[in-house]
């Protein structure tokens, strides 16, 4: 695993710890930890924080993980390089739109905003140009 695979994974897993948290707090009730920072609470009990009854936490660590998997297994299956490679950019794609659609109802809808869902945006974008990064090399090996 090269340097930028190592950091995706490493981004990826902080993303996973920021979502298990957040998973946590919504399904005990607690109050999140925000500090002087941000509104958590406001956010994290809106209408927007869950789909379907499902928190959107739980989705952001179930992404993440699919996230560390393609990465963890491009070099055991050679093959499907190309593919993983695709698949990455395609779920780092359909996060940073899904995360900035997030920011832009605590922005402007909610006027609350909660830091760790701005972690989580900003860690998928890295990862979303780790993935044009990676698909850009593999097109240019080719």
């Amino acid at each position: 695993m090269d340097r930028i695979e190592k950091s995706a994974v490493i981004l990826a897993v902080l993303g996973v710890l920021d979502s298990v948290y957040l998973t946590w707090v919504k399904f005990t009730g607690s109050y999140a930890t925000c500090g002087p920072i941000g509104n958590c609470e406001a956010v994290n009990s809106s209408r927007y924080a869950e789909i379907a009854g499902v928190p959107i936490a739980l989705i952001g660590i179930l992404g993440y993980l699919a996230i560390i998997v393609v990465v963890g297994i491009e070099h055991k299956v050679p093959d499907w390089e190309g593919g993983l490679r695709l698949a990455f950019f395609g779920f780092t794609l359909t996060g940073t739109i899904y995360s900035a659609y997030l920011t832009y109802i605590e922005i402007a809808v909610l006027k609350a905003v909660c830091p760790y869902c701005v972690i989580s945006a900003i860690l998928m974008l890295m990862l979303f140009a780790i993935s044009i990064y990676r698909l850009q090399e593999l097109l240019t090996s080719s």
